[in-house]
């Protein structure tokens, strides 16, 4: 709790230094709330730091700040556990819940990668929209999908996200280490992912 509190006075001095610099948006730690998703951490951090949470939000959106939040490699829908699966979706609902105790609208998104190839992409692929699906409303309208560095290009995730009329933001660093068969210019996916 004690670690919690200040992460939070942290957030504020954060949204602070982005209004005074003029900077609208700002990527939210995971870690703010430690270990909120662990099945063995229960404590009540939403009960005890709603007024700090209300009262931030507020302050990002008088400074029209939009804020996000980007899930670790640990959290993974597509992947062939079901347990890791579950855990995908807590981790999930304690970000949802953060961004929606924080008072901020469907904007302010939830960032993720698609997850493992697991010796079978278009499998994988499968498992990913079928576990996309059964997501509550409140995750699927802050998730956002994205490229990333290693097993799934921008086309992909672009084809897997229209497929599942869901948004994808366009990574151009994880595009340079791990590009796409179509050699499209930078503004040209970010066009398609608009």
């Amino acid at each position: 709790q004690e670690i919690t509190a200040s992460n939070l006075d942290a957030l504020g001095r954060m949204l602070d230094y982005n209004q005074r610099q003029n900077i609208r948006m700002l990527r939210v730690s995971s870690d703010i709330i430690p270990f909120a998703s662990h099945p063995d951490v229960s404590f009540p951090w939403r009960s005890l730091f709603a007024e700090q949470l209300a009262a931030l939000g507020k302050k990002a959106r008088a400074a029209d700040i939009r804020l996000s939040m980007h899930p670790g490699q640990y959290t993974v829908l597509n992947s062939p556990s079901g347990d890791v699966v579950q855990r995908a979706v807590e981790d999930l609902r304690y970000h949802t819940h953060f961004l929606d105790l924080l008072g901020m609208d469907s904007t302010c998104k939830i960032v993720l990668h698609v997850g493992g190839a697991y010796g079978d992409k278009a499998a994988a692929t499968m498992r990913f929209q079928k576990n996309y699906a059964a997501l509550e409303d409140g995750m699927r309208r802050r998730l956002v999908l994205e490229n990333d560095d290693r097993i799934y290009s921008a086309q992909e995730v672009l084809a897997l996200a229209n497929t599942l009329q869901a948004p994808m933001v366009f990574d151009n660093l994880h595009h340079e280490i791990h590009p796409s068969k179509d050699t499209l210019a930078t503004h040209e996916w970010v066009a398609l992912c608009g």
